[in-house]
């Protein structure tokens, strides 16, 4: 070939590059965009982006809206009998106004988590915030004392419809990998900040301006979050809806909620024909949800799951922290005063040490998820809870609140490590179009467990003539047992973790 027909080729080749286009995605050539036009309108390229996520004001709002969620549920420990004296409740009232939250939330987590998973995380989660608060509005409205239980009631459900879609929009916001773990541990510090908020902010308040500013407070600032996600959140949902499973809606309901009722009134005396009658039929309707779920075609929590150890570590892991920790710190500020004569500013004061130290941990807890996987981290932080626990043994009449720093402090590392591993295995461990579903059942299993847990320790903590000392041993019977559940959720999780190691890395055959 000449000089002139080797240089009529390169002009071809050069015309024809500089003339079709290709997608760097595809390989196929593409025609040139007509003249005066730009390659953005053409009509082989999208002319309208998808909506904005914004990660970090996600993350900000969730985490608020579930702080929230915590701080509202635990204001009135600290001050249970003045609040229920305020509010004219009787005895049974002041057991009802920690458990009404909890009948609510309860019996509608799991529900909210596939709804949101099915018709829009951003709409279940906006509307929750808003119902819930309307919920605390009514609270701090309400005319008398069953009005006001009743409105606990309805802040428990709106409650649910927080903390069911949060992780689901937390992961849609960050994918997997640092900064999805960051972001999962920021959640679960959130929820030891609302703890640790909780008591100390309910008795302060109610002591200066009473019991009703502590709900009004709360509203307002459900209403400043409920703008926020409104304005900041990105709707994400399953690309295909599930049907509604109304048989497993309503026995899971209304299963949990006798159940938690019977766990409540139990506490008068575990004999009583309604206490049977409660505990019997929650029972039986909780048997009657496992068995419409095993039939539905498209039920509402696929039993297969529990073929998972991710996900028995999960909700294993969530029903003992609810047994073993926070039933057992919700009653733990009602003994302190009893025992050492503690306010109830000053008793929600030393608690905080314990949900303070949870925060810090929760944040740090990234670290760990390099190291360890979410199995193994869930069996540690049970372990140290368990630990911590057992060091507040020994509590006297005459002890400083000092004497149980060490325990709370300890406690209060293994609660944030045990948060943020929680907060992962509920993502990972199911589908990731059934993320709110995941966070859903790990919040129910963590909510009847805090109702077990509470009763639990009632019963063990009470006396029938209590005084400062009878008050003190059962403290120690109760710091015992609550460090004895910790060991065995540690030994689930770390069985639930070895299972998962053998499927995983299975041994190769000889």
């Amino acid at each position: 070939m000449n000089r002139p027909s080797v240089v009529a080729c390169r002009s071809r080749r050069r015309f024809i590059h500089q003339t079709i286009k290709v997608r760097p995605s595809e390989g196929t050539p593409m025609p040139p965009a007509p003249p005066g036009s730009s390659p953005a309108s053409s009509p082989t390229t999208p002319t309208t982006p998808g909506p904005r996520v914004r990660p970090g004001a996600t993350l900000a709002t969730t985490a608020a809206a579930t702080a929230l969620t915590t701080v509202a549920y635990t204001a009135p420990t600290a001050s249970l009998a003045a609040t229920a004296q305020a509010a004219h409740l009787g005895a049974s009232g002041r057991t009802w106004i920690l458990t009404s939250t909890l009948v609510g939330i309860s019996a509608l987590l799991l529900t909210a988590g596939s709804a949101a998973d099915d018709h829009g995380r951003k709409r279940v989660f906006t509307f929750g915030v808003l119902l819930f608060a309307a919920a605390e509005a009514l609270a701090a409205l309400a005319p008398g004392g069953a009005v006001y239980l009743a409105s606990r009631v309805l802040l428990g459900a709106a409650s649910a419809a927080v903390l069911a879609p949060a992780l689901g929009l937390i992961s849609h916001a960050h994918p997997p990998g640092p900064g999805r773990i960051r972001a999962l541990g920021v959640w679960g510090a959130a929820v030891g900040l609302g703890i640790a908020i909780g008591p100390v902010y309910g008795a302060l308040v109610q002591q200066w301006a009473g019991w009703r500013a502590v709900s009004g407070g709360i509203a307002v600032a459900a209403a400043v979050v409920a703008g926020c996600a409104a304005g900041v959140l990105t709707e994400s949902r399953a690309e295909r809806p599930r049907a509604l499973d109304p048989y497993g809606v309503l026995s899971l309901a209304a299963g949990t909620s006798c159940l938690i009722a019977g766990l409540a009134e139990g506490r008068g005396g575990w004999g009583q024909p309604a206490v049977v009658a409660l505990l019997a039929g929650g029972v039986l309707l909780l048997a009657a949800f496992a068995v419409v779920e095993a039939k539905v075609r498209e039920p509402m929590l696929d039993l297969a799951l529990f073929r998972s150890p991710g996900f028995i570590a999960a909700t294993g892991g969530a029903l003992f922290t609810g047994l073993a920790l926070v039933g057992f710190m919700s009653y733990l500020p009602t003994l302190l005063q009893g025992v050492l004569g503690l306010s109830g500013p000053a008793a929600a004061g030393v608690l905080a040490l314990w949900s303070g130290l949870s925060v810090v941990s929760a944040l740090q807890a990234r670290h760990l998820a390099t190291r360890l996987p979410a199995t193994a981290q869930v069996a540690l932080g049970l372990l140290v809870c368990g630990t911590g626990e057992a060091a507040l043994y020994g509590l006297t009449p005459g002890s400083s609140w000092l004497r149980l720093a060490p325990g709370l402090a300890v406690a209060g590392i293994g609660s944030g490590i045990l948060n943020a591993a929680l907060a992962r295995l509920a993502v990972s461990s199911v589908p990731a179009h059934r993320a709110a579903m995941g966070s859903g059942a790990n919040n129910t299993s963590r909510y009847l467990g805090s109702a077990l847990g509470v009763a639990l320790t009632v019963t063990v903590a009470g006396s029938p003539h209590p005084t400062a000392h009878t008050l003190a041993a059962g403290t120690d019977r109760a710091t015992l047992t609550a460090a004895a559940l910790c060991l065995l959720g540690a030994l689930l999780a770390l069985a639930a973790h070895t299972t998962e190691s053998r499927t995983t890395h299975p041994t190769p055959a000889p």
